[in-house]
């Protein structure tokens, strides 16, 4: 249940990320449960969470996260890549019983055509709310719009714009092998 009262703008210290943030997660955009944009109209890149680990870090606890995604692979990406920000979601889903975590990317960016199979790399710089269940898709949908308004004025600041230009967010794998991009 989400709790009552007035949501923090930004989170995240002024300074830059804290341990154990930046989170690197990355994997081929795979297709999630179909809910995102036909349900809530918030539409979500979904990837593979192997182990339950995130970056390393396998009690990354459920919630709503924030930072960069790195797109590649496709040729709408370019032969370099693009990255947008992003919110996402790590977890259960209790809203709709899911009986597996997952990892839901929404990236805030309009895209035109689905784009399965691209390479996401994910810089996650911080934490947002926890999960909670909501008792109807009204306030779930809600919740989401202004975790999307908080991820947009965290990012926003420079110590969080700054990290757009890390450099992982556009190394891509292929086959196996490291793609290097030129910069």
């Amino acid at each position: 249940m989400r709790r009552d009262g007035p949501r923090d703008p930004v989170t995240g210290p002024e300074s830059g990320p804290s341990s154990p943030f930046p989170l690197k997660l990355n994997g081929k955009v795979v297709k999630g449960f179909g809910r995102g944009s036909k349900e809530l109209g918030i539409p979500t890149a979904n990837i593979p969470i192997a182990g339950l680990s995130v970056g390393g870090h396998k009690d990354v606890e459920s919630g709503v996260y924030y930072g960069w995604a790195g797109l590649g692979g496709k040729e709408e990406f370019g032969k370099q890549g693009k990255v947008y920000p992003m919110v996402m979601s790590i977890g259960w889903n209790p809203f709709y019983k899911n009986t597996v975590r997952s990892v839901e990317v929404h990236i805030m960016h309009k895209f035109y055509k689905d784009f399965y199979g691209a390479h996401m790399n994910l810089l996650i710089l911080a934490f947002i709310r926890p999960e909670y269940d909501y008792v109807s898709k009204e306030s779930l949908i809600k919740d989401i719009k202004e975790d999307v308004e908080v991820a947009k004025r965290s990012l926003e600041r420079k110590a969080y714009t700054e990290l757009k230009e890390d450099g992982y967010l556009l190394e891509f794998e292929d086959e196996g092998h490291k793609v290097e991009v030129a910069t």
